[in-house]
């Protein structure tokens, strides 16, 4: 965990729980894609900048979730270095309590105040062409988070961040996080058109094309649309479509899972309403969703 893989002539990732890529502009400059989930984390990316003699000229973040920013504050500390992402995640960056309140609905208990749903607070600019070197691209990968982006490398290596879940998160959990899921199938058509030499998804493996995965990503999707029509033939609360979607996956339910299962839940039966598959009816003072066909 946490070996330096050299992916193209200019081009590192770092295996860790959510990849980290290096991006060399010189032979001392770098660019760093994510930051790995804490400080622990930052203190591995250091030494692997300190061994190659690396300066970290900026901190480039796909997205807010602490998983992949929570050690750009200590990497900031330690460097002096900006860190830059989208405009709407910058907000998340700057103030991560909006994540666990965003997920929850409300101010988050104590059990939702842990790191894994809260990055240490860190300054962050908004992303331009300004803040990238030169023939570096961006992309919008929206659907899963606010604002999230993919960064190819002059090399011609996608870092696509959370857009996909890898193989075995979709064997084990089956429902990877989204929160506008008609946006999030975009994302994979999109991903599928994409041109480069290699494709590196946050939590899959490195990937020579990204179509096989996308498709199975968009698979599970559509499976588990298709759960929740078939549990809503009778009017339910969302509680009792939550639990019953938990029961059918054999997954076990906590606090963090509540909210990142459970907002994805409430997404997708808010995709459904959309697409008018759901109706949804205030009765007895309870918000049933019922299969409309």
């Amino acid at each position: 965990m946490y070996e330096l893989i050299q992916v193209a002539e200019n081009t590192f990732c770092i295996e860790s729980p959510s990849k980290i890529g290096i991006f060399r502009e010189s032979e001392h400059e770098v660019y760093l894609i994510d930051s790995g989930n804490d400080k622990d984390a930052a203190k591995k990316i250091l030494k692997h900048l300190e061994q190659h003699q690396w300066h970290l000229k900026a901190i480039l973040l796909t997205h807010s979730n602490a998983d992949h920013s929570g050690g750009a504050r200590y990497l900031r500390e330690r460097t002096s270095c900006p860190v830059y992402a989208s405009d709407a995640e910058c907000d998340f960056i700057r103030h991560p309590a909006l994540e666990s309140s965003f997920l929850y609905g409300g101010f988050p208990c104590k059990f939702l105040r842990n790191k894994f749903l809260m990055a240490p607070t860190c300054e962050a600019e908004p992303l331009s062409k300004a803040s990238l070197p030169p023939g570096m691209e961006t992309l919008d990968l929206p659907g899963h988070f606010f604002g999230m982006t993919g960064f190819r490398t002059p090399d011609g290596v996608w870092f696509l961040a959370d857009c996909m879940g890898g193989e075995h998160i979709l064997d084990k959990y089956h429902i990877f996080f989204m929160y506008d899921v008609a946006e999030y199938l975009n994302t994979l058509d999109r991903i599928e058109e994409l041109s480069g030499n290699c494709f590196i998804p946050s939590h899959a493996p490195i990937l020579e094309t990204p179509i096989p995965l996308a498709r199975q990503n968009r698979e599970k999707v559509h499976e588990v649309l298709n759960l929740l029509t078939e549990l809503c033939r009778e009017p339910l609360q969302f509680e009792e479509i939550l639990k019953r979607v938990f029961d059918h996956y054999a997954l076990h339910l906590d606090f963090n899972q509540y909210v990142l299962v459970g907002s994805t839940i409430r997404s997708c039966l808010s995709y459904l309403c959309d697409t008018e598959s759901l109706s949804a009816e205030f009765k007895g003072n309870r918000l049933l969703w019922k299969t409309t066909r």
